[in-house]
């Protein structure tokens, strides 16, 4: 809510900036998952834009990843952010790919 050129967000928030691949604006070291994207196209959708990006960049916690090499989102606390709220997600709803799961 307030800009970054009043505050310093980083040191505010007690946050780590680190370098990613691909981008010069810093991660978020705290992060469980950053991605760095490259904005390759902006479509003019008359009240707002849409941001067409190329990611160029991945920067993933170790904690959060299991034996198998699965990316565990559930076990990284996500928060999502809607119209002057914040909302904790993790409950599993639904599976992609149920019409053709192998028996």
């Amino acid at each position: 809510m307030r800009s970054g050129r009043d505050v310093d967000k980083f040191a505010e928030m007690n946050l780590t900036p680190v370098e990613i691949e691909g981008v010069s604006a810093p991660a978020i070291k705290e992060s469980p998952l950053s991605l760095a994207c490259r904005v390759t196209e902006i479509k003019e959708l008359g009240s707002h834009d849409m941001f067409i990006a190329e990611v160029v960049g991945v920067m993933v916690d170790d904690r959060y990843m299991n034996e198998s090499g699965k990316f565990e989102l559930n076990s990284s606390k996500l928060v999502a952010y809607s119209h002057g709220e914040y909302f904790g997600l993790g409950q599993k709803i639904g599976k992609f790919g149920y019409s053709v799961k192998k028996k």
